[in-house]
């Protein structure tokens, strides 16, 4: 049986524009087109559509998800991957829920507010997010050495977090530029602000090798965390800088 393109579109709320788009980039051809140019899918494609649909509402851009369906990356690992990172997500907004509702109740009964009685009104903000993200760090890159760096970075003043700040700002700014001016991710300029970002790492007391370097490079564009943030400087970003990373991995890193 197959269906058309309206008829596909239809079905999963997807426009036909974007499904045209996913043809010509290669990540969702149709079964066939018909003498009219009319595309056509059949199940293959449909159980594909679903697939891309569930990793983009994960936050994956469509360079990864196209890794993921044509050159047989582990799709049960990343799902599994994401699937943690959700299920965290749902429980840290879960405490803010409860947070919010108790400081309702407080506010609608005139409650005076103490010292003590203060502390909840921020429960579930950063300081679990940020244990996550230390954890999943010790997981991935080892934890003698995520440990160390942790000690040496908090033991920095409030100068040095207000430089290493700002120069990770400048990073993204010029990253936003070269993307503007059509550089290419290898081009030596943009090698040269990747290199900046590699140096920016190292102030953190962290060396990443040529494989933990590639692999920050995909923690920023496939966490939804991160790339919420790369996409709210420019959506094209996070793919830009993993593919900059790659190379500058790639070709100056052991």
């Amino acid at each position: 049986m197959a269906w058309s393109i309206a008829q596909v579109a239809r079905m999963s709320k997807v426009t036909s524009r974007t499904l045209r788009h996913y043809d010509e980039i290669g990540l969702l051809p149709p079964a066939w087109v018909g003498d009219n140019g009319y595309r056509f899918y059949e199940q293959e494609q449909l159980l594909r559509l679903q697939q891309i649909l569930v990793l983009r509402s994960l936050g994956l851009g469509l360079d990864t998800i196209a890794e993921i369906v044509r050159e047989g990356r582990d799709q049960a690992a990343v799902l599994r991957l994401h699937h943690r990172w959700l299920l965290a997500e749902r429980d840290r907004f879960d405490r803010l829920a409860r947070t919010v509702s108790r400081t309702i109740t407080d506010v609608e009964a005139g409650k005076e507010m103490t010292k003590k009685s203060a502390e909840h009104w921020f429960d579930g903000f950063d300081a679990g997010q940020q244990e996550k993200l230390r954890e999943e760090a010790r997981e991935r890159w080892g934890a003698e050495q995520v440990d160390a760096a942790n000690a040496e970075i908090t033991a920095k003043g409030a100068d040095w977090w207000a430089e290493h700040g700002q120069e990770w700002v400048n990073i993204l700014d010029a990253l936003v530029g070269h993307l503007d001016a059509g550089r290419a991710p290898t081009d030596p300029a943009v090698q040269e602000t990747v290199d900046r970002h590699y140096h920016w790492i190292k102030g953190g007391h962290w060396t990443p090798n040529r494989e933990s370097y590639t692999g920050l490079g995909d923690l920023y564009a496939d966490d939804p965390r991160f790339r919420a943030n790369f996409d709210k400087t420019d959506p094209r970003l996070a793919d830009y800088f993993r593919m900059a990373m790659a190379e500058y991995a790639q070709t100056r890193l052991n």
